[in-house]
């Protein structure tokens, strides 16, 4: 198989980001198994193991950019072959020789984004407290309880400002002292390094470290699981260490300390997705469901997979940036599982799980059957 990388060079890679991982691989095919891409079109990660470890892997391919870091094969996996970290290291080779099939070329333009200004959604800097300017919202200064991280696209996209806000009301409703540094934060950085755009990654993150640190940042709060996973996991490799709070842990704590009241009743099914990067990746699956039982009228029903077997949405890895045929998304098999459990409203708290479900349910025409929410939409309707 030709290559456009050197062998050397590939092999070089895979053994910096995992050892000699892929050698471990004894080819039993579990991967293949629980990978959802097997759901909607032919994929092997098993054979892309194979050609790894013997340097020809073709790096123009599309294969070795469907994966979307669910976590399914790592978790399945006997030998602990290293799928993600060395799949990952691949793309650094990509990167690095600026060779991408069309359905990846958009990331291309997402780097520039993130650098000039912050987000990888091409909007202004300046405007990334927008969604707070009505409410009472108040810049973070050193010595408040929590900074509220928001991620790019609950500080951006319309449907997902939604989140941004209701979140905003809970936290003044239950008397937290909380603050937003807006302007001055950068996008976490998770995404980018997961399509091997390390530079960037570690540019993004610098610059937020050293915004949280000159203000006194002790405790973050975030919306997106893909800013908990990164805060908490990967920007210790920089030798810093602040406390990460996802809001589905933090609601549930301010219920259980009396703070927050949930008074209203909320007369429907609801089914709760968990996103990878919250469930299988960082192991939180008890405490939104704690949260969602707690609602007076909601009826809680578990989809076919949940937990730790739940069905990923599709927009990891960098794949929320990809194009991904209408016949291959992940998230129209979730919608569909969510009406076949007898949701009316699924629920979950991610920016790409939703913005993908909202996708969906759109271009299935399921407009009318279901809702898509926000953990924090359903609590602040019901406060």
């Amino acid at each position: 198989m030709e290559t456009v990388a050197p062998y050397k060079e590939i092999i070089d890679v895979i053994k910096a980001s995992g050892g000699d991982a892929f050698k471990r691989c004894f080819q039993c095919g579990l991967c293949d198994v629980v990978c959802p891409w097997n759901r909607v079109a032919t994929f092997s990660m098993r054979r892309l193991v194979r050609e790894a470890t013997f340097g020809l892997t073709d790096i123009e391919s599309e294969e070795m950019w469907r994966c979307t870091t669910c976590g399914r094969c790592p978790q399945q996996c006997p030998r602990d072959v290293k799928q993600i970290e060395s799949g990952v290291a691949l793309r650094k080779i990509a990167t690095e020789y600026g060779v991408f099939p069309a359905s990846v070329k958009p990331v291309r333009t997402i780097s520039g984004s993130l650098v000039g200004e912050g987000n990888p959604l091409k909007e202004e800097r300046k405007k990334r407290a927008d969604w707070a300017a009505d409410l009472s919202v108040k810049p973070f200064t050193e010595g408040m309880d929590i900074l509220y991280f928001p991620d790019c696209y609950c500080s951006y996209d319309p449907r997902l400002k939604k989140v941004a806000r209701a979140t905003a009301a809970i936290l003044n409703r239950a008397g937290v002292d909380f603050g937003i540094l807006g302007a001055l934060e950068n996008c976490c950085g998770e995404s980018i390094r997961k399509t091997g755009d390390e530079e960037v990654f570690r540019r993004l993150a610098r610059e937020n470290i050293k915004t949280f640190i000159d203000h006194g940042v002790k405790k973050i709060l975030v919306s997106s699981p893909h800013c908990y996973h990164t805060f908490k996991n990967e920007y210790p490799e920089f030798m810093v260490n602040f406390e990460v709070v996802h809001i589905s842990q933090y609601l549930i704590h301010l219920i259980n300390e009396g703070r927050l009241e949930l008074t209203k009743e909320y007369g429907k099914k609801v089914t709760w997705h968990d996103p990878c990067y919250l469930g299988r990746h960082n192991g939180i699956y008890d405490e939104p469901r704690e949260v969602l039982k707690r609602i007076p009228g909601l009826e809680l029903k578990e989809m076919a997979e949940s937990r730790v077997d739940s069905l990923c949405c599709g927009g990891g890895g960098g794949r929320i940036w990809m194009e991904t045929k209408k016949s291959e998304r992940f998230s129209d098999l979730r919608i569909g599982q969510a009406i076949d459990c007898g949701a009316e409203v699924l629920v979950t708290a991610c920016p790409y799980c939703i913005t993908n479900f909202e996708d969906s349910r759109l271009t299935l025409g399921h407009g009318d059957v279901i809702e898509i929410k926000d953990i924090t939409e359903i609590v602040s309707e019901v406060i």
